[in-house]
C-alpha cells in the first residue's frame, strides 16, 4: 500500500504541485504500474503535464538505469516515422547513405514514452503492435527481424475509441496500450491547486529577475479557481508570467487579473476588449468593418480593371463583355441605367460610371493611389486616347512590381506574353 509520505516524496523528486484528490491518485497508480513491465497510456488534456508521469513510472522501475527516450509522434512526417522508430539500411530509400538504427534498438533495455499516438499513421500502428506482442521489429529496407526489449509509455490528449470508431486507430492496438490506464486531470478539476501553480510560477518569475514576486487577494483567488483553463498548466505559466512582467503592484486583486484571463473559448494571453468595453471596442469593431469595406472595393477595382484592359484589347466596351461583369454595377447608385449601361458602346462609359460612384457615395473614403487611379479618368485631362491610357497602366504596374513583367502581368490580369507584345509596340524601356 502506497502511503501518503511516499505520493508527497514522488511531488518533491519530480516537482509536481498540487493536493489534489484525482492528481495524487494518478501519481499512485503511476508507482504502483512502475516496478512491472506493462504498457501504460496516459490520458489528459494537452498541457496538463502527462510526460512527468512517464518519467516517474520509469524512474521508480527496474530500467531505471536503461535509457528514457520521449518521442512526439506527431511531430514526425508520416515518411519518415517508421525509419525513426524501427531504423533503416543503407540504400534502402532516397538520402539513406547508411544504416541507421533506430529508437527501439537504441532504446534496447529502457524505456520509450510515446507522446500523442494518437497521430501515429496506421501502417507504423502495425510495426509498433508487433514490437508489444513479440518484441520483434524489422528495419525499413531490411528482411532481417530483430529482438528489442524496451518498455512501452504511451500518452493523448485524444479519445482514442473515438478514434478506433472512425478506422484512424487499431482496435487491438488499443486494447494492448490500455493495459494500465492512468487518467490525468484538467486543470480546472484540481481546485486549489491553481493557485498553488501560480504562487509557484511568480515565485520562479522573481527569482529569475530579481523582483517581488506577485501575490492575488481573496477575491482574486477566486477568480483564478473559476476560469477554466482550456491550455491547463501552460495557459497558467503564461498568465502568471505575464503579470509578473506588466503589474507595477505587486498585489494583484481580482479586476486587475480578470483583465489578463482570456474570454471564454480563448486561448489567447490576453482577453481582447469585447462589447461594453468603452472607446476601444467601438474603434476596434468599425475598424474591422473599414478594413472589410476596402478590401471588397480593391476586389471590384481589380475586376474593373480587368473590364477596361478587355475593352481596350477588343476595340471597345462590347455587350458581351458587359453582360459578364454586369454584377459590379447592380448597386450604384447614379443615372444610368442597366440597359444603357450594357448598351452604351462608348469606351468612356465605365470611367464616367465610376466618376459617379466616386463623387456621391464614396467622398470620405481614403483609397491606395494604386486602386483607383489605374481606372479612373481625372476631370482635367484631355486625352481621350485608348493606347496613351493603356500606355500609362502598362508603365505604373511596372514601377509597382520594380519591372518584373510576370506580377505586372498578374496586375494588369493579362499573359506575361501579352504584356511583353504591348512594351515593345510602346517601345516602353
Amino acid at each position: 500500500m502506497i502511503t501518503p509520505q511516499e505520493i508527497h516524496s514522488v511531488k518533491q523528486r519530480f516537482g509536481i504541485i498540487g493536493n489534489s484528490p484525482l492528481l495524487n491518485h494518478a501519481i499512485q497508480v503511476a508507482m504502483q504500474a512502475a516496478p512491472t513491465d506493462m504498457t501504460v497510456l496516459i490520458t489528459g488534456e494537452s498541457g496538463s503535464g502527462k510526460e512527468s508521469f512517464s518519467k516517474i513510472i520509469h524512474s521508480l522501475s527496474l530500467r531505471k538505469h536503461g535509457k528514457f527516450i520521449a518521442i512526439n509522434c506527431g511531430a514526425i512526417p508520416e515518411g519518415t516515422i517508421d525509419s525513426e522508430l524501427f531504423g533503416h539500411e543503407k540504400g534502402s530509400f532516397t538520402g539513406a547513405h547508411e544504416a541507421r538504427k533506430g529508437y527501439f534498438e537504441v532504446t534496447d533495455g529502457g524505456t520509450i514514452f510515446l507522446d500523442e499516438i494518437g497521430e501515429m499513421p496506421l501502417g507504423t500502428q502495425a510495426r509498433l503492435l508487433r514490437v508489444l506482442e513479440n518484441g520483434e521489429f524489422i528495419r525499413v529496407g531490411s528482411s532481417k527481424v530483430q529482438k528489442t526489449n524496451v518498455r512501452v509509455i504511451t500518452a493523448t490528449n485524444v479519445n482514442l475509441l473515438k478514434a478506433v470508431e472512425k478506422g484512424k486507430f487499431r482496435e487491438d492496438l488499443y486494447y494492448r496500450l490500455n493495459t494500465v490506464p492512468i487518467f490525468v486531470p484538467p486543470l480546472r478539476e484540481r481546485g486549489e491547486d491553481v493557485v498553488l501553480l501560480f504562487r509557484k510560477f511568480t515565485s520562479d518569475f522573481s527569482e529569475k529577475y530579481r523582483v517581488k514576486p506577485i501575490s492575488l487577494d481573496p477575491a482574486a483567488q477566486q477568480v483564478l479557481m473559476r476560469y477554466p483553463f482550456p491550455g491547463n498548466i501552460r495557459q497558467l505559466k503564461n498568465i502568471a508570467e505575464q503579470i509578473s512582467l506588466l503589474e507595477q503592484e505587486r498585489e494583484v486583486d481580482a479586476q486587475t487579473l480578470s483583465r489578463y484571463l482570456p474570454q471564454e473559448g480563448s486561448r489567447l494571453p490576453m482577453t481582447l476588449p469585447g462589447p461594453g468595453g468603452g472607446s476601444e471596442s467601438s474603434d476596434f469593431s468599425e475598424r474591422d468593418i473599414l478594413y472589410k469595406v476596402l478590401f471588397d472595393m480593391k476586389k471590384d477595382m481589380n475586376e474593373l480593371k480587368k473590364l477596361v484592359l478587355d475593352s481596350f484589347q477588343s476595340g471597345g466596351l462590347n455587350s458581351s463583355i458587359m453582360q459578364k461583369h454586369q454584377g459590379l454595377f447592380e448597386d450604384l447608385e447614379s443615372g444610368i441605367s442597366k440597359a444603357e449601361t450594357v448598351e452604351s458602346p462608348s469606351p468612356y462609359s465605365v470611367p464616367l460610371v465610376l466618376e459617379t460612384q466616386k463623387n456621391s457615395s464614396l467622398d470620405n473614403v481614403e483609397y491606395e493611389d494604386d486602386v483607383i487611379e489605374d481606372i479612373l479618368h481625372e476631370e482635367d485631362d484631355n486625352s481621350l486616347s485608348l493606347e496613351k491610357k493603356e500606355k500609362e497602366m502598362i508603365i505604373k504596374a511596372l514601377q509597382k512590381h520594380n519591372n518584373k513583367r510576370k506580377y505586372a502581368a498578374q496586375d494588369l490580369g493579362i499573359s506575361e506574353r501579352t504584356l511583353y507584345r504591348k512594351i515593345k509596340q510602346y517601345e516602353i524601356e
